[in-house]
């Protein structure tokens, strides 16, 4: 039997804890404040995880499925969300900022409630550890209550009254309409939620159309949005991208596309608006980040760094390092240990201790691996560490490929998963130019000692990315650090306070001065006349 195969369960090998009791066979829908039953077609969803059979071969496991709708499923929800705003006279827009933040505490205290029931999903749908899983929705409930936080910050500033030249003025951030929420299979509960909560917070109604792979952990959620927001703030919609998407832009009522995902996809969304300037983008692409190790690089950190960076979630990550350049009079010093790590790389099921490889959630992501792998040795290149490249099903064994060069698809394109392209250099405008000339501009990495050398290229590089790590991994966290990206990895910033204006905009009331003007402007703030012109706090 291969050995990868073997690492798949048998069905009574599968925690008793995590076993899902039945598939859950989603019907249910949420528009303009009802849940609706589904009675169409539906898909079926099938976990990267497989079964072992007695005799070794390995078959899928249905785990649920989810319901495949249309265009008049799509239009119906983004009337729900069109009516909500109502032109920004809906009761959600105009609510005050306290009172939408209470809405969205409810919300999280009747999420937490269904933590297990979530966690559970994420390992199932995705195949993401278990300790992974957790981390996620952990992290998420945390992202939320920053959101919280900063929303009062953000409010309490504005809360007071400017002049200047004899204007009086109040400045403060308002909605901008209906906004669009689709996020990633990688991260489908964390990177969903930090476009749909700040939008949701500062007033905007939402459409959610949930990622292919990641679709039922938010089932457990229909209930609590139903039950905390108003009728229609958010409304969701299932089925095929290419089937519910176009009609909904193509309306022109969507005022802000917030999409995580492809920058093809994205192009080809934002040209289906026929009024692109009413449209705006809050969008996290592509990336194809790198690693510049230098010379005086400390090895055994850069090894573990880069092992870290590659291969976290299987390297299914926008923020992963996807291709290594290092100096070449270190690279066999430096593929010789990042081998060695190789070797020690757990691969298994999600919900095994340790565990670093797990089953690969898109179903032809192992062939497409095997593809550009089979490409770079076409061209000269050879898989370092022994084994590398192996695959059963959806199971697939980490490759250090080594040497990439130019004409490799390894060089251009975005691998999304666990093969570590390293490119040698001696001169260090080699591994610039790399950046330079690349579609994106995420992030880089630098290893290295010099304080000189590292300060030449933190100037350029700073130009061609926008978060450049000094001897770390490439990385999202902390929230409360900007997350964006140039040419086609980015548009917008999602960090917390970031988010909330990319879905907001400043919005004001302006009056000369005068007796009568004062008089006026007292009385509707002194007798809360109204939401928008206060001076409350929020606390």
């Amino acid at each position: 039997m291969n050995t990868l195969t073997s690492l798949f369960p048998l069905q009574e090998e599968i925690p008793a804890e995590l076993r899902l009791l039945s598939p859950i066979h989603q019907r249910a829908y949420l528009v303009d404040g009802e849940i609706r039953i589904w009675k169409g077609s539906a898909r079926k969803v099938i976990s990267p995880v497989r079964l072992r059979q007695a005799d070794g071969t390995l078959t899928p496991l249905e785990i649920g499925s989810q319901p495949h709708m249309g265009r008049d499923e799509a239009l119906a929800a983004l009337d729900g969300a069109v009516r909500a705003y109502d032109h920004g006279g809906g009761v959600w827009p105009t609510m005050l900022v306290a009172e939408r933040i209470a809405c969205l505490e409810h919300f999280i205290r009747l999420i937490c409630v269904k933590r297990r029931e979530i966690v559970q999903l994420i390992l199932w749908e995705i195949g993401k550890s278990l300790a992974d899983s957790e981390k996620e929705f952990d992290r998420t409930i945390e992202y939320m209550r920053a959101t919280i936080d900063a929303v009062k910050e953000v409010d309490n500033s504005n809360s007071r009254f400017v002049e200047q030249e004899g204007v009086i003025a109040q400045i403060r951030r308002a909605p901008l309409g209906v906004v669009l929420c689709m996020g990633p299979f990688n991260y489908p509960m964390n990177e969903t939620f930090t476009t749909m909560i700040p939008a949701l917070v500062m007033g905007n109604t939402v459409v959610f159309k949930p990622p292919t792979h990641g679709t039922l952990l938010f089932y457990p959620m229909l209930e609590a949005f139903r039950e905390a927001f108003p009728a229609g703030v958010v409304n969701t919609v299932y089925g095929p991208g290419e089937a519910v998407i176009p009609p909904i832009m193509e309306t022109g009522k969507i005022n802000v596309l917030a999409f995580i995902g492809s920058s093809g996809v994205a192009d080809t969304l934002k040209k289906q608006h026929p009024k692109s300037n009413r449209l705006r983008g809050v969008l996290a692409l592509d990336a194809k980040n790198a690693a510049i190790i230098l010379p005086d690089a400390d090895l055994e950190l850069t090894v573990r760094e880069c092992l870290l960076g590659t291969l976290s979630f299987n390297g299914q990550r926008c923020t992963a390092l996807k291709m290594l350049l290092v100096h070449q009079s270190i690279a066999e010093a430096f593929l010789r240990r990042l081998a060695e790590e190789l070797d020690k790389v757990r691969i298994g099921m999600p919900w095994e201790n340790g565990v670093q490889i797990t089953p690969l959630a898109e179903e032809g992501a192992p062939a497409y691996l095997a593809e550009c792998i089979a490409d770079a040795v076409s061209h000269g290149a050879r898989v370092i560490n022994a084994g590398g490249g192996e695959s059963s099903a959806s199971l697939f064994r980490p490759a250090l490929v080594f040497p990439v060069s130019q004409e490799m698809r390894l060089y251009n394109e975005e691998q999304f998963g666990p093969v570590i392209p390293v490119m040698p250099f001696e001169d260090i405008q080699t591994a610039l130019d790399y950046v330079i000339e690349s579609d994106y501009g995420q992030q880089v990495s630098i290893f290295g000692s010099n304080p000189s050398q590292i300060a030449a290229l933190i100037d350029p590089l700073v130009n061609q990315v926008c978060r450049v790590n000094i001897n770390a991994q490439c990385q999202r966290g902390p929230d409360t650090f900007p997350f964006t990206g140039r040419k086609d990895s980015a548009e917008g910033t999602l960090s917390v306070t970031d988010a909330l204006r990319s879905f907001s905009i400043r919005s004001m009331v302006a009056a000369k001065r005068c007796e009568t003007t004062t008089h006026l402007l007292d009385d509707i703030v002194v007798n809360r006349r109204s939401k928008f012109l206060n001076t409350g706090f929020v606390f």
